[in-house]
């Protein structure tokens, strides 16, 4: 807030007090008004993002599904084409597909996977929130809130 901002604030909230004391018929002869003006703080957090990159071992099977599958294709067609042997498209496909499950190079274990993630540092700082002024008038007790 600029200088000439809180110099009007600073009026503003003279005048304020001083009408509401004059507001209750409060005479000006019996002193000044006893009053206490409080600040108060919040807690703010700043976060700042930064990239990393995680990795974890993951537990993998080794499937021979699609090697028996490929298999069982070829073998049907190779059976199918081949001789005049009854049903030979599908002894082929059997047999082709035994043969892809046996001749399959999948393998099961850990397999490492990788990604990058955004995570975010924290810091703390305490920054003015507002004030507030506490006074008595007619044994009443006011509270305004301003900022300055």
């Amino acid at each position: 807030m600029k200088y000439a901002e809180k110099c009007f604030h600073a009026v503003a909230l003279a005048s304020i007090i001083g009408f509401t004391m004059g507001f209750t018929g409060v005479a000006h002869a019996e002193g000044s008004v006893n009053g206490t003006v409080t600040d108060h703080y919040k807690w703010v957090v700043n976060q700042t993002p930064y990239r990393v990159e995680v990795c974890k071992d993951y537990t993998v099977g080794g499937d021979k599904s699609g090697d028996m599958l490929k298999g069982a294709i070829i073998g049907g067609i190779i059976g199918n084409n081949v001789g005049n042997i009854e049903n030979g498209g599908a002894a082929g496909a059997i047999i082709g597909g035994i043969l892809g499950h046996n001749n399959s190079k999948a393998t099961g274990g850990t397999q490492r996977r990788c990604h990058v993630e955004t995570r975010y540092e924290e810091d703390r700082e305490e920054v003015y929130s507002h004030s507030t002024i506490t006074f008595y008038s007619n044994g009443r007790r006011h509270t305004l809130r301003f900022n300055k």
